[in-house]
């Protein structure tokens, strides 16, 4: 039964080292890769802090299951404890900070449209406040999402087949006005307030431009529709990272196994030794 144990925590440790390098390598990706590593800057952090992690604890639990030292996998209990507490906390305050916010439903449209202050002040003020909207602004400039297949693909449809389409949040936050503006439809990106003003007094009828590097970058819309790409990645991440907690938790209970196991093949030996 020791040695199953001992064989089942060598291999889920395997497991975890791997999964630790790939979050390692999925961080780095996002770092280097073009301009759109910007855009993504919400999971950089973490998986870059989550793979490390991941990899001197399985490291550490790999060298004593396979040296049979009671003392590297006692330094591994305490880090995977310590793992395990600190993953329960984030998975918790993700979840947390990212309760607030859905988008508003349209009747008839495909799209959702998304509105800033439906979402966390935490979201809000550590992914787009000015300084960081300057750089993330750039960067969907750079990554065009307004002139995509997906948006681009309706310049000639009819304002009935525009509203049928599936576009993503940022999409809709940033490419169009909003519909409460009552803008006239001219194609995908290209649209005109109503000769009397917009039907309501939002700072984002004001913002819209039918510039391609103006469009609604800069309206609260466009910020509320990044948040919900944040808030879908981190829901996603937070799933992950439950799985990954239980995976630690039962390697915590066979590296107590482990060690109990290794007691009692000490204890042996030594009772037949000289």
């Amino acid at each position: 039964m020791a040695r199953i144990s001992n064989g089942v925590f060598t291999f889920i440790n395997s497991l975890i080292l791997i999964l630790g390098l790939v979050s390692i390598g999925a961080s780095a990706y996002l770092m280097t890769h073009h301009s759109s590593s910007l855009c993504q800057k919400a999971l950089q952090l973490p998986l870059f802090i989550l793979g490390v992690s991941l990899f001197v604890v399985s490291l550490l639990g790999l060298i004593g299951s396979c040296c049979e030292k009671t003392f590297w996998i006692k330094i591994y209990s305490c880090f995977n404890f310590l793992l395990i507490l600190g993953l329960i906390c984030f998975t918790i305050f993700t979840f947390v900070v990212t309760n607030k916010g859905a988008g508003k439903v349209l009747s008839n449209i495909g799209y959702r449209e998304y509105r800033l202050g439906d979402y966390s002040n935490w979201l809000k003020n550590h992914f787009v406040n000015q300084k960081n909207w300057d750089e993330i602004r750039s960067c969907l400039i750079d990554a065009h999402v307004c002139q995509s297949h997906d948006i681009h693909s309706g310049v000639n449809q009819q304002v009935a087949d525009f509203y049928k389409a599936k576009l993503s949040p940022v999409q809709s936050g940033c490419c169009k006005p909003p519909t409460n503006c009552g803008f006239e439809y001219k194609n995908a990106t290209f649209w005109i307030a109503p000769g009397s003003g917009p039907n309501v007094q939002d700072s984002d009828c004001t913002t819209w431009s039918n510039d391609q590097n103006k469009y609604c970058y800069d309206c609260n819309s466009c910020k509320g529709g990044f948040l919900a790409n944040i808030k879908k990645e981190w829901r996603i991440l937070a799933i992950v990272l439950i799985f990954v907690t239980i995976f630690l938790i039962i390697l915590y209970s066979l590296s107590c196994c482990a060690i109990r196991s290794i007691h009692q093949s000490h204890s042996k030996y030594s009772k037949f030794g000289p």
